[in-house]
């Protein structure tokens, strides 16, 4: 998908918003668990309740992976229905994955060929030459880690390093790097008041911000530092939407949180139309 396609979705549906499948046996309905396949019973009903409110699905390649080959094949059957049912959909896995030279290519070939994602999440840490084998597929993005929402991302995203955070420095450098054009980056909601200044050095660029919901970044922060002309924002949800009920009524009450969600980004939207 290119990036034209993704927000002529955005402004179709008033909506920039990312629904992460952070799909978890032990948290989702008791009922489900009877099922054959009970993470793409789960997967199948909340894209069914929420894919007129949404541009994006993010599944955590980690809550498939921990169950072997059967969560594989959830994940696989879960982006065969929505590339089948929904290709206009943006998806992005998100694996944080991040080698040198062809293991990067097999990464991609993995997840962009054989998955069909249209997007991966990438830890920037090990440089030019393992971000470049994700650039090289035409209409993928990269999305690369640049300063996430989690506590420890102190310890060394924002340490200054000849003067200049670390995180700014990874975006500055990025840039040069082949296909940049297709690079995206993860800013995560509860650092809002940075966003001005990554915006700075990333004017255009699309962000991929997880933490508004359950971790508590404001939506209306987000939008006000971070939206450009052309929107340049994902906001994901993850717990707050698909876990918004346990019991039958589960996809429901998913899409209830979502629409409130999309409520507040058409309203978001106005403002730069």
């Amino acid at each position: 998908m290119t990036t034209k396609e993704l927000v002529a979705q955005i402004r179709k549906k008033e909506s920039f918003l990312c629904i992460g499948l952070d799909t978890d046996l032990d948290k989702i309905p008791m009922h489900l668990l009877a099922e054959e396949d009970s993470i793409f019973s789960f997967n199948r009903a909340i894209i069914d309740a929420t894919h007129h409110l949404c541009v994006a699905y993010k599944p955590n390649i980690a809550f498939y992976e921990a169950y072997g080959i059967k969560g594989w094949r959830s994940l696989e059957k879960t982006m065969r229905y929505l590339n089948d049912n929904h290709p206009e959909i943006f998806t992005i896995a998100d694996a944080k994955r991040g080698d040198i030279g062809n293991t990067s290519t097999r990464y991609a070939k993995a997840f962009f060929e054989h998955m069909g994602f249209d997007s991966i999440t990438i830890a920037p840490y090990m440089g030019k030459d393992s971000v470049e084998p994700f650039l090289a597929f035409p209409d993928k993005h990269t999305i690369l880690l640049a300063l996430t929402s989690n506590e420890g991302a102190y310890d060394f995203q924002t340490k200054s390093v000849e003067g200049k955070e670390l995180y700014k420095q990874v975006l500055a450098t990025s840039k040069t790097y082949k296909n940049a054009e297709n690079l995206m980056y993860v800013v995560g909601a509860t650092k809002a008041s940075y966003l001005e200044g990554i915006r700075e050095i990333v004017p255009e660029s699309f962000l991929l911000v997880p933490g508004v919901g359950a971790q508590g970044g404001s939506l209306k922060e987000v939008c006000h530092y971070g939206m450009t002309k052309d929107i340049g924002l994902l906001v994901n949800s993850s717990r707050g939407i698909i876990y918004a009920s346990n019991k039958k009524d589960f996809a429901e009450a998913a899409a209830k949180k979502a629409e409130e969600l999309q409520n507040q980004m058409a309203q978001e939207l106005q403002k730069v139309n």
